[in-house]
């Protein structure tokens, strides 16, 4: 302690009596103020009070004896000297933070690198993290750096591992402190320094591995330093980490700065004036605010009652529910277990038929077998012996087409010797004509005979002529017709054996018909039997079909059945959601009671806004734009009205919350002006 902290000069530390008696002559020049002025009077006493207390300790703390003589008291002594440190670190933490915000409000929010104050708040918040830290032994050599616990941060929290990456990416560093301070220039940047450091102290089990029990980050300090740091949300930082030396930097508190202050509030007593009418103006809008905002909160009373007696109504009916439930998971468990039983017995039964089943017709198969390779032989000898008559037959048909074409050629030899005959008829008859003729010429002639003798002996030697002509054409038709009677005794021999071949074929035909009808029978008796194992093997498929179907319902039973066993086990889980979130209730409820109680005795004397119901907002107040499924609606617990997330993402402690609450970016400037205005 006496390496890290660095006194200017002792004589200017004021003491505590003086510090108080300055505050209780502001007090009696400030007694026409309000009630809540003089609260605002008892916190800054306070921080006056604690701000002596860290300075004189400070003064102090290397002239503390420390006893050797019994462990008992050494104990007590170094827990006594661990709550000092501890005491005196987070004093000094609220003086820098205070300090910081006021010069940072006074430059306009931006700050740089180079700024005082802001370099004593890192140096105050270094000592504060090395408070307590453990020793780790390497090869090299003992190691003590804040930037082990800091580490963690990007396991816990996925947001900070930008700032990890960039820190390790960051040639100029070559130790772990100088890695901790660039940690912590980026996260103030991101104005997630307090939500990081929060992380930290959620999680204390892991921070036992860095830090000593008594260190500040293990106690409740440690808490009340993150809660002071939120308020440096409002400052904007622009620090450059290229070019400076974070390796090298010798991190000793200057308390000349706050020592100046004391120094200048003795001349600032004449502006005290000028700064209690501002306080009084304040605080009479304040008073304003606060008598807007008790309907307000008796709206909120009455909503707790009615949401009080709806949770109840909604205990009982939910109880009502997990009984009813309950009984119905108890009947669904015995009709699956009926279920089970009967559908084990089917399957039981329906194996069994099957094996049987299947054994019938596999021998009735073989049977069948056998029966079909006999008929096929005979079907294919059949088909060779009709193969063979076919071809005999064809044969057959051939001389039979023959014939017929040698009777047509006899028959047109016939009809054209009839037809020479017919001609030389016609002939003959011709001649007769003639014959007439001449005879009649002859008659007619008689008288000229004398005249024409000679004429008369020609036409005899014609008529000569003409006869032995006609007996030749005599004979000629005697032949003919010697060779026609030949042909018809031929024709009639011909045809009296293609009948017997006739016949013979018909008979043979008539065998082979007799023969083929005898096989059609046999095939038809075949096709039949064919016809009824295919019914039988239907049958069985369709059996096997049915079997499947069933084992395929008795896959889907036991689908449901698992279905409804894992809606068993979520319903399970909602009644024991639905538990928990009742006893978070009852917690909430006797809380919300409490709380209630409080707010009564606050609201006596407050008047307050108007709670804006959900279905009156459509649009953000500040940046009007139409709320949706990822834009939700979020009340700013000081004025009521409705934002989105990104309008409403501050949060401050409010008098009427413990905690702090979700504020709209509007009231957050006020409320942390008007609270700078108290604190000075």
């Amino acid at each position: 302690i006496q390496d890290d902290f660095e006194i200017i000069d002792k004589k200017q530390i004021p003491n505590t009596t003086e510090l108080k008696n300055e505050e209780k002559e502001k007090t009696e020049e400030a007694r026409w103020s309000a009630p809540i002025l003089s609260l605002a009077k008892k916190a800054s006493e306070n921080l006056a009070l604690s701000y002596g207390n860290a300075l004189k300790s400070a003064s102090l703390v290397g002239f503390i004896s420390k006893p050797v003589s019994n462990d008992s008291t050494a104990k007590t002594s170094a827990r006594y000297h661990a709550m000092e440190e501890r005491a005196n670190l987070m004093n000094m933490m609220k003086l820098s933070i205070k300090i910081l915000i006021q010069a940072a409000l006074s430059l306009g929010r931006t700050l740089d690198s180079d700024f005082p104050p802001l370099q004593q708040f890192f140096v105050v918040l270094e000592h504060c993290l090395k408070h307590g830290l453990k020793v780790k032994k390497t090869f090299i050599g003992q190691n003590k750096s804040f930037f082990g616990p800091l580490e963690l941060v990007e396991k816990l929290c996925p947001e900070a591992s930008d700032i990890a990456t960039s820190v390790k990416n960051l040639p100029e560093l070559k130790t772990a402190v100088g890695r901790g301070r660039a940690w912590l220039y980026l996260a103030l940047m991101q104005k997630k320094l307090a939500d990081y450091l929060k992380v930290l102290l959620d999680h204390k089990h892991l921070l036992s591995e860095f830090y000593e029990p008594d260190a500040l980050m293990m106690e409740e300090e440690g808490a009340v330093i993150v809660g002071l740091l939120v308020g440096l949300n409002v400052i904007d930082a622009n620090l450059c980490l290229k070019g400076e030396d974070l390796d090298s930097q010798v991190g000793v508190i200057d308390f000349s700065l706050y020592l100046k202050e004391t120094q200048d509030s003795d001349g600032k007593q004449d502006g005290g004036i000028t700064a209690v009418l501002d306080q009084k103006h304040y605080v009479e809008e304040l008073n304003r605010h606060l008598s807007c905002t008790v309907a307000d909160l008796q709206n909120k009373i009455d909503c707790l009652e009615k949401t009080n007696s709806k949770l109840q109504e909604e205990l009982a009916a939910a109880t009502d529910r997990i009984g009813s439930l309950q009984e119905e998971q108890q009947q669904l468990k015995q009709q699956n277990e009926l279920i089970r039983e009967r559908s084990e017995k089917s399957v039981e039964v329906t194996k069994e038929d099957t094996k049987v089943e299947l054994d019938t017709y596999k021998q009735s198969r073989q049977g069948l077998d056998e029966m079909y390779s006999d008929v096929w032989k005979q079907l294919k000898e059949e088909k060779k012996i009709r193969l063979e008559l076919e071809k005999e037959l064809e044969l057959q048909i051939g001389m039979k087409t023959e014939m017929e074409i040698a009777m047509k050629l006899l028959e047109k030899d016939t009809h054209e010797k009839q037809d020479t005959l017919v001609a030389l008829r016609q002939q003959l008859e011709e001649v007769k004509a003639i014959n007439l003729q001449m005879f009649h010429k002859s008659q007619n002639a008689e008288c000229s005979l004398q005249q024409k003798t000679e004429a008369i002996s020609s036409f005899e030697g014609k008529t000569n002529e003409m006869m032995s002509s006609m007996k030749q054409m005599e004979e000629r038709l005697q032949h003919a017709e010697k060779a026609r009677q030949a042909a018809e005794e031929r024709c009639n021999k011909m045809k009296q054996e293609l009948a017997g071949r006739l016949d013979t074929c018909r008979q043979q035909m008539s065998q082979l018909d007799s023969k083929c009808s005898t096989l059609e029978k046999e095939l038809k008796s075949e096709k039949e039997q064919r016809q009824t194992l295919q019914r039988e093997l239907h049958q069985e498929k369709d059996a096997t079909t049915l079997l499947k179907t069933e084992l395929q319902q008795m896959e889907g039973l036991k689908k449901e059945l698992r279905k409804l066993q894992d809606e068993k086990q979520q319903l399970e889980k909602v009644c024991e959601e639905q538990e928990q979130a009742l006893q978070e209730m009852g917690l909430h409820l006797s809380q919300s009671k409490l709380k209630m109680e409080d707010i009564k005795e606050v609201n006596k004397a407050l008047k307050g806004h108007t709670w804006l119901k959900d279905d009156e907002a459509t649009h953000c107040k500040q940046c009007e734009k139409e709320f949706s499924i990822s834009r939700r609606k979020h009340h700013c617990r000081n004025c009521g009205d409705i934002f989105c997330n990104t309008c409403s993402s501050n949060e401050l402690a409010l008098p009427s919350y413990p905690k702090p609450v979700r504020v709209c970016d509007t009231c957050h400037t006020l409320l942390l002006q008007r609270c700078s205005s108290n604190s000075s």
